[in-house]
């Protein structure tokens, strides 16, 4: 049996992956599937950097707005709801063309990570994380090393959220989560996915245009969509306004931090996401690498695309 083929145009951010995403998804009658930790919340537009009216008409989107910014939206649930859209699409004769930079997200829903007891029991996760607040982590990490010393080994005792996911995972399937992880990489993947990297030749240049994006959306409303977000009652402790882009207005809307310091540390934020960004999708193997010069030449980038998935089998 074949593997679904699809496309994936990934990158840090503020490189393009929008437009390119659309110009394919018009080329080859495709479909993009976000794949962004942050566009799926409703609402929270500016900062994330969502698709616009004009350019959602231009191709079928799939994967914005599907939670309210104050849920605890996991890569599980992305993985579950973006599979759904990514086989009607095939089941369409369409092509999936998946466009983001959230590289976990994209990472785990290509290789059909297997997340079915992420969520299986929520009181067991409360009752392990109440345990590491009384007892401490080295207490918690020592009772790991029990019975998976191969991952306790990988863990500081202050990373709580990790912790207790390793003790979570063996509590409920019986197995470490070093042999989850390990049986899951066996599989074979869920999609043929021919992968286009997005950056630049010169990080300098990534970086202005980084700061020039973050000015632009300042512009077009950002702190009064935070404000709008705020005055809901959302709480700034969620993970929705935890995020870049929306901390650091609520930050200035409290009269913590001035507006123009508050647009100076999104930009550093942005550009220190956009340095891990580039650490992760660099580790990909089997991909086209478009960098750019000091702007984005989309007509060569279309045409390196339509090489390279040719020779993916897409035509």
């Amino acid at each position: 049996m074949s593997i679904p083929k699809i496309v994936v145009v990934c990158g840090p951010t503020a490189t393009g992956k929008t437009r390119l995403g659309i110009e394919l998804a018009k080329q080859y009658d495709g479909e993009i599937v976000s794949a962004d930790s942050m566009q799926v919340y409703r609402r929270m537009d500016i900062g994330t950097a969502k698709a616009t009216a004009a350019e959602r008409a231009a191709a079928v989107h799939h994967m914005l707005d599907v939670a309210e910014p104050w849920e605890n939206y996991s890569v599980a649930r992305y993985v579950e709801e973006a599979s759904r859209c990514c086989e009607d699409i095939l089941a369409r004769g369409k092509l999936p063309i998946l466009v983001g930079g959230t590289g976990l997200y994209i990472d785990s829903l290509v290789s059909g990570r297997d997340f079915a007891d992420n969520d299986g029991d929520p009181g067991l996760r409360d009752r392990l994380s109440a345990e590491y607040d009384a007892l401490g982590g080295e207490e918690m990490l020592r009772r790991l090393r029990s019975f998976d010393p191969e991952r306790a080994e990988k863990l500081h005792p202050g990373d709580k959220r990790r912790i207790v996911r390793a003790m979570e995972i063996f509590l409920l399937t019986g197995l470490t989560i070093t042999e989850h992880d390990r049986r899951t990489r066996a599989l074979p993947p869920r999609y043929d996915a021919a992968r286009i990297f997005l950056s630049y030749a010169d990080r300098a240049d990534l970086y202005a245009r980084i700061d020039r994006r973050v000015d632009e959306m300042a512009e077009l409303g950002l702190f009064e969509e935070v404000r709008r977000l705020l005055d809901e009652g959302l709480s700034e402790s969620c993970t929705a306004m935890q995020a870049i882009g929306y901390k650091e207005p609520a930050l200035a809307l409290k009269g913590q931090i001035s507006r123009e310091d508050a647009i100076a540390l999104i930009k550093q934020n942005s550009r220190r996401y956009a340095k891990r960004q580039l650490t992760w999708f660099s580790r990909g193997e089997d991909l086209l690498s478009i960098r750019w010069g000091r702007e984005p030449d989309f007509e060569q980038a279309r045409r390196l695309s339509t090489e390279f998935l040719l020779s993916r089998g897409l035509s």
